[in-house]
């Protein structure tokens, strides 16, 4: 059984707003932290994972590109979540998102708080 702490960051911003770079930020600095680091994506923040979205995105100079800190979550094998009706409602399949992701409901996340995950929510 891990001992790693879990965190779950929710983002529910998308490809304009700068809180999206914030909440990327927070889930790579957890990585870097130690701790065990998911993501569940809703609204328009699933838009981050449509396949070469996030290639020239750059919404805060003093952090590192969109593309770099999704890049490093997957890189770190962190779980990436996408609400299925948010996808749908996009006309996002799986086709159109990046392969690390999964197409799951709430009850992962629910899980994961079961679990012990603390969720922070931006």
């Amino acid at each position: 059984m891990s001992t790693k702490k879990k965190v779950v960051v929710l983002i529910s911003y998308g490809l304009d707003d700068e809180r999206s770079s914030v909440a990327w930020s927070i889930a790579n600095g957890g990585i870097k932290s130690g701790l065990d680091v998911s993501i569940f994506l809703v609204s328009s923040g699933v838009d981050w994972v449509r396949k070469g979205a996030a290639d020239n995105v750059h919404l805060n100079p003093k952090d590192p590109t969109m593309k770099q800190m999704i890049d490093a979550v997957v890189n770190n094998k962190c779980r990436i979540m996408v609400c299925p009706p948010c996808a749908e409602v996009r006309g996002y399949s799986v086709d159109n998102l990046i392969d690390e992701v999964e197409l799951i409901g709430s009850g992962a996340l629910h899980q994961l708080i079961l679990e012990g995950a603390e969720v922070i929510s931006l």
